[in-house]
């Protein structure tokens, strides 16, 4: 029996010589993978940076997600920050770390969801480079680039009293999908995450592979966006990043929050605001503005501070902190 081909058996020559031809090539790039930095074009003169990490157990579970879906995700949840800022996104460099034991064709679907997921989310944006290395602990780090095309940066600090609050995508629906993963069996487990997948294929897909409005950044931006940011956190948890960041109080509608929920099942209806992973786009607009397509509003900036939910101060405190939410395990 031919025994599967792993990192350590094939050495990290071998292995970036599998990888990189399942890269996505980057509109802007001047220089790929393969030298020792890449070069990649900035027709605007400024670069929009940004950087996240997956690390088994904390972020992901290998008894639910595939490999595909590790690349997709980490892919998704990158390029929602460019768009937040009203980037359209360029380039990724990615780094992973893994154990030497790892089959050489995980690495391969990893990087096919990372080629899935630029060419789905951001076309034009590819894999200019990274590193690997070897880890008890797989560890993906992602840093990616974007291109303000001559517009200004949408932040967190712009949002004025009599701003329209809108939002672009679902909310709550990642978490629904992990409450569905961890309340079908007592720990993580392959067999009943893959019934799941067949019962409640676009919840699970929600969580383990999102699918934000990457494009509806930029939109934002060009139709005036006063402030913006990603919801990788919980609706309510990252508004009140965005009222604090501007000064201001966020008032949102429970009945137009409730129905960003995608799926028509039974769920916990708080995950509309205290779900994360969702990668939704949250934004401000100057009141009266036509608001472009893919956002819808879900309430109103007005003086005072922090979140309330009509009109009465959401205090509960939720979202994600993997200092506060992991228990620790890795299973």
């Amino acid at each position: 029996m031919t025994l599967p081909e792993t990192l350590g058996s094939l050495g990290e020559s071998g292995v970036l010589a599998r990888i990189f031809p399942r890269l996505p090539a980057a509109s802007h790039e001047l220089l790929g993978p393969g030298d020792d930095a890449a070069v990649v074009s900035a027709p605007d003169g400024r670069v929009v940076i940004t950087t996240d990490m997956m690390i088994h157990g904390p972020d992901f579970r290998l008894a639910w997600s595939t490999p595909h879906d590790l690349g997709w995700k980490a892919a998704a949840s990158n390029l929602a920050d460019l768009a937040a800022m009203g980037a359209v996104p360029t380039a990724l460099v990615v780094a992973l770390a893994a154990p030497a034991d790892t089959e050489v064709a995980f690495l391969e679907a990893f990087a096919d969801g990372l080629r899935a997921g630029c060419e789905a989310l951001a076309p034009g944006c590819g894999v200019v480079g990274g590193d690997l290395s070897v880890s008890p602990t797989l560890t993906i780090a992602v840093t990616a680039f974007g291109d303000l095309e001559g517009r200004a940066p949408v932040t967190r600090a712009g949002a004025r009293p009599g701003d329209t609050v809108a939002v672009s995508g679902v909310l709550g629906a990642a978490a629904h999908g992990l409450q569905l993963l961890f309340g079908s069996a007592p720990a993580p487990d392959a067999a009943a995450a893959a019934a799941l997948k067949r019962e409640h294929p676009a919840a699970i897909a929600a969580q383990l592979a999102p699918h934000p409005p990457i494009a509806d950044g930029s939109a934002a931006a060009t139709a005036g966006a006063t402030a913006m940011l990603d919801l990788s956190d919980g609706l309510a948890i990252d508004a009140r990043r965005l009222a604090l960041a501007s000064g201001v109080g966020l008032d949102l509608s429970a009945a137009a929050v409730a129905a960003g929920f995608p799926f028509d099942e039974p769920h916990d209806p708080r995950l509309c605001l205290d779900g994360g992973e969702d990668h939704s786009l949250l934004a401000t607009f100057p009141g009266g503005t036509v608001l472009p397509a893919g956002f819808r509003a879900i309430g109103h900036v007005v003086d005072g501070e922090g979140v309330l939910v009509d009109g009465v101060p959401y205090l509960a405190r939720s979202g994600w902190d993997p200092y506060e939410n992991w228990d620790g395990a890795a299973d």
